[in-house]
């Protein structure tokens, strides 16, 4: 089902409640959620998601789930369209009573996000060739967060936080942000070839000391 992914002005906090208001009868179907919030609600789901990761060590197995459902929402904003699944996921029916409650708490924990972020630098966060490439960074960082580095210190903090800054700065077009999770990725790709490189000379040194 495709739906169209425009540009919008709008503060977090004002898509948030916009969606809790359109809200309607007592339950609610996933596709029809996801119909409704749109881009925004997609990339604000993807920095909720980096919340757990957001402390110097790693959770064994969260990150596994948490960034393959990272890659299926940066997918379907890279193709413009609803992420892939399971139609009996898509149309289960969700109680509204206990659902807006929690939409009412998660805006007003967002509100407080609204200042520190704006338009600025817009080449990176307008129009449909960066929408799709900054999808795909996003993509990149849901790849890094399912590394299997167990107990690693910042081994998911650091695509946490690229995958956060980019969520948000595509949110509310503020291209600064959406360049220091270009960082963000960079920087965890040099830790990642680090760690593999100290991984490698251990694995080498081991080797030379059995077999002389």
């Amino acid at each position: 089902m495709a739906i169209e992914f425009g540009d919008t002005q709008r503060s977090l906090s004002d898509t948030l409640n916009g969606m809790i208001g359109s809200i309607r009868g007592n339950t609610i179907t996933l596709r029809d959620l996801m119909t409704g919030i749109g881009e925004q609600g997609f990339l604000l789901l993807c920095a909720l998601l980096t919340l757990p990761f957001l402390l110097p060590v790693s959770i064994p197995g969260v990150s596994t789930v948490f960034g393959a459902a990272i890659i299926l929402i940066s997918i379907s904003i890279t193709l413009n369209r609803l992420p892939w699944m399971p139609q009996r996921i898509l149309d289960r029916q969700i109680e509204t009573e206990k659902l807006v409650p929690t939409l009412k708490k998660g805006a007003a924990l967002v509100s407080k996000l609204d200042r520190f972020v704006r338009p600025r630098f817009g080449f990176l966060t307008q129009g449909a060739l960066m929408n799709r490439f900054n999808g795909l960074m996003i993509m990149a960082g849901g790849v890094l967060l399912m590394f299997p580095l167990g107990l690693i210190p910042l081994s998911n903090t650091l695509p946490g936080i690229a995958i956060l800054l980019l969520s948000l700065g595509i949110i509310q077009r503020d291209g600064l942000m959406v360049a220091g999770g270009y960082l963000f990725l960079i920087a965890t790709t040099i830790y990642f070839t680090v760690l593999a490189y100290m991984a490698f000379a251990a694995g080498q040194g081991l080797s030379t000391f059995f077999v002389s």
